[in-house]
């Protein structure tokens, strides 16, 4: 398995699982209000939750790939630090998710596999250079970045009210279930 064929199945269904979160908000009524919410006053909201997991996704892929951050990047990055002044709707962050999974889509197939050795240059905004490998980057950072977003969104809307369970967080493994072994089948 390439580190590519790894990390963008996994941001896909993620993604997907959280528009689905959001669909549920909305469907609950639980309003625009909620991408506001936050787990505590020092954290982001959730509208910089949602737009901070998809620059991890765009950017462990351009990254894997070798290549300059686009201009989106920036722009979601900006959309997610000003989210507390501008938070957004519902609507926006489900437009930034199929976004970022039209892009996914697009490059999934297009992913050269790289040596988990190369070295990567990973640069944070405070000036901050890591010098990781394309594993330890893989491992260490994007993965663990995006789930850190994924996860704080998923507890944002469960503090707010919205229905979420363990099969909304899971549901992408309703592929494999065996027939005949869900409960009450």
């Amino acid at each position: 398995m390439t580190l590519p064929d790894l990390i963008v199945p996994t941001y896909i269904q993620m993604l997907g699982a959280l528009s689905g979160w959001l669909g549920k908000a909305g469907a609950q009524d639980s309003g625009d209000a909620i991408m506001s919410a936050r787990l505590a006053p020092d954290m982001f909201p959730l509208a910089t939750q949602i737009r901070f997991a998809c620059v991890q996704a765009q950017e462990g892929v351009y990254r894997l790939r070798g290549e300059a951050f686009p201009a989106s990047i920036a722009e979601l990055l900006d959309e997610g630090r000003n989210a507390g002044e501008r938070p957004g709707t519902i609507a926006d962050a489900r437009t930034r998710i199929a976004e970022t999974l039209a892009l996914l889509d697009h490059m999934q197939g297009n992913i050269p596999a790289i040596d988990p050795a190369t070295p990567i240059a990973h640069t944070l905004p405070q000036g901050m250079v890591f010098d990781l490998t394309a594993e330890q980057f893989v491992r260490d950072w994007t993965l663990p970045q995006f789930y850190f977003h994924l996860m704080t969104a998923y507890a944002i809307l469960r503090a707010q009210g919205v229905e979420l369970g363990k099969v909304d967080y899971v549901a992408h493994m309703f592929a494999y279930l065996r027939p005949g072994t869900a409960p009450g089948s």
